[in-house]
This record gives C-alpha cells, sequence and structure tokens, in this order.
C-alpha cells in the first residue's frame, strides 16, 4: 500500500522561499509517476510538476515553470518542491500524489489513485 506524507509547509512573507518534501512508502515496481499539487478554497486542485521513480523524468505545469523546481532523494523515496519567490496566490494546500504507470506525465487529479494528506502554505503581501 502506497503512502505519501507532505511537510515542510508553513506562513512566509512575499518573495520568500520554501522546500516542501513527500516521503514516499510501499510503491510498486516499475515506473511511479509522483506529481505535485494544490488547491485553494473554492477552487480545482491543479498539477504542478511531477517526477518519475526511479527514472527522474520531470515535468512541470506551465504555471510553474522557473520558480518551481521538483527534484528527489533517490535513497529514501522523498519527493521534494522546492518554491522561490512565493506570492500570495501561491497559498494553498499542496498535496503529493502518486501512481504507477509506463509514462509520465501531470496528469488530472483523477488519474492518481495514492494521496497524501497536504500540507498548508501561505503566503502573505
Amino acid at each position: 500500500q502506497v503512502q505519501l506524507v507532505e511537510s515542510g509547509g508553513g506562513s512566509v512573507q512575499a518573495g520568500s522561499s520554501l522546500r516542501l518534501s513527500c516521503a514516499a512508502s510501499g510503491l510498486a515496481s516499475g515506473t511511479n509517476c509522483v506529481t505535485w499539487f494544490r488547491q485553494s478554497p473554492g477552487k480545482e486542485r491543479k498539477g504542478l510538476a511531477t517526477i518519475s521513480i526511479p527514472g527522474g523524468s520531470i515535468y512541470y505545469a506551465d504555471s510553474v515553470k522557473g520558480r518551481f523546481t521538483i527534484s528527489r532523494d533517490n535513497a529514501n523515496n522523498v519527493v521534494f518542491l522546492q518554491m522561490n519567490s512565493l506570492k500570495p496566490e501561491d497559498t494553498a494546500m499542496y498535496y503529493c500524489a502518486a501512481r504507477a504507470v509506463r509514462f509520465c506525465a501531470v496528469y488530472e487529479p483523477h488519474y492518481y489513485d495514492s494521496w497524501g494528506r497536504g500540507t498548508q502554505v501561505t503566503v502573505s503581501s
């Protein structure tokens, strides 16, 4: 059974940086896509970035290219999301999700079958 645990959220001022972590366990053999999502109150959950495990292929949504960086710690199956130049509109609950699939991308939320509980990011102006 896949378990995903997010951490690293917090309250910061605009222009700051945060690094979120997603500790993954129980991943299936073969290729797994781990994707970061975020959701603000009253809005749809949006995919931000995906990394494949073990391959390491990376995909970004256009909205975060240049500011957010996804990476992984291979040894410990931890996926990171480095977020720079944070803006108030980045305020949201951030989730990681996973699915065993041959080809990775930033898929729609319904495509994923394992989710963490999320970590809150609040950016004040």
